[in-house]
């Protein structure tokens, strides 16, 4: 079992360097049956129990496959969802005691640049309006005039032509509509922001120009990230840390260089060995190692390890005692019985 204090050492630094700590998070959402008189007859456990720290300045990579809980990880920090148990501290403060009212001044620090470029962007607002609404919610600029040149400033920042406030976005293309979210994410000039897979959706050569703007913009305004994707080439460039999530759970935590050159949990490994090699003469000649079966029902995981039903290395102890989340060198945690 995982003791307080190696939840404490398992998430990564000393208090005082932390701006955000999540320990023990979990996330169950009720099935439910019954049309007239509704009951509860399962949960889905879509985050099981996970800790983490992210020190000031710093980008921590949440990646794994789709369904693995890294949204909902996200949608909890920023209270969009009630968290079942656990605690979530930002700057000291657990944002799961916080009412409503108490986490309006946060939700100024706190931003989110989301996934859909095309959804996300209200079609009825121009670019101007869209981006300078948080200002007049959070009253971070009073005056129009002031607000305005906000606005026209973060355009400029964000490399889209300040004359686009006067556009509605479906006359954008979607790498121009990101950077109007990046632009609306920075208008509250906020100290974290959570990326849910905010590249995702766009062409591999807009992909990079974005990267690079989230990278500059970190380094100018001190930001913090918390990078959701499951596109290791993407996190391996932006973030220093990653934490490898699968069926709502945390498998390894590791600095980037450590986890991609020495990956330890057989998931890992697998999700690695998948990514494509631009070399075709390489690519062809490696061996893949292919994940077998499919991933189990968050509504009924299975006991011990929950990687153990597609995991080649597993024997008979995986299958009833949950691994114990250890570090196997300096900085680097994993879950996993056989390491």
């Amino acid at each position: 079992m995982t003791t307080d204090s190696t939840l404490e050492r398992a998430a990564g630094t000393n208090l005082g360097e932390t701006l955000v700590q999540v320990r023990d998070l979990k996330m169950f959402f009720p099935v439910t049956e019954g049309a007239i008189i509704p009951r509860v007859i399962a949960h889905v456990k879509a985050v099981n129990g996970i800790s983490f720290d992210i020190k000031k300045g710093e980008t921590l990579g949440l990646v794994g496959e789709s369904g693995c809980g890294k949204t909902t990880t996200g949608r909890c920090m920023l209270q969009l969802e009630t968290a079942t148990e656990g605690a979530i501290y930002y700057d000291g403060q657990d944002l799961t005691k916080l009412t409503k009212q108490e986490m309006r001044p946060l939700r100024q620090r706190i931003q989110v640049i989301f996934q859909d470029p095309y959804s996300s962007l209200n079609p009825r607002m121009k670019i101007g309006e869209i981006i300078s609404e948080p200002m007049m919610v959070h009253k971070t600029e009073p005056d129009a005039a002031a607000r305005d040149k906000r606005v026209r400033e973060l355009l400029a920042v964000c490399g889209l032509n300040p004359k686009f406030a006067d556009r509605y976005p479906h006359e954008m293309s979607g790498g121009q509509r990101q950077r109007v979210g990046i632009a609306r994410a920075l208008a509250v000039r906020p100290e974290f922001i959570i990326c849910d897979e905010a590249v995702s959706a766009l062409d591999v050569s807009i992909q990079a120009q974005v990267i690079n703007l989230l990278e500059d913009l970190r380094d100018e305004y001190d930001l913090t990230y918390l990078f959701i994707s499951h596109d290791l080439s993407v996190v391996r460039h932006l973030c220093q840390r990653v934490a490898v999530m699968y069926l709502g759970n945390i498998v390894e935590l590791a600095e980037t260089d450590e986890l991609f050159d020495n990956p330890m949990h057989p998931y890992t490994q697998a999700l690695l060995e998948a990514v494509p090699i631009p070399d075709p003469t390489i690519e062809k000649a490696r061996a893949h190692r292919v994940i077998t079966g499919e991933i189990p029902s968050p509504m009924n995981p299975p006991p011990g390890c929950v990687f153990h039903p597609r995991c080649g290395i597993a024997v008979d102890e995986c299958k009833k005692l949950v691994p114990e989340f250890r570090e196997v060198k300096p900085g680097h945690w994993v879950a996993c019985s056989q390491v």
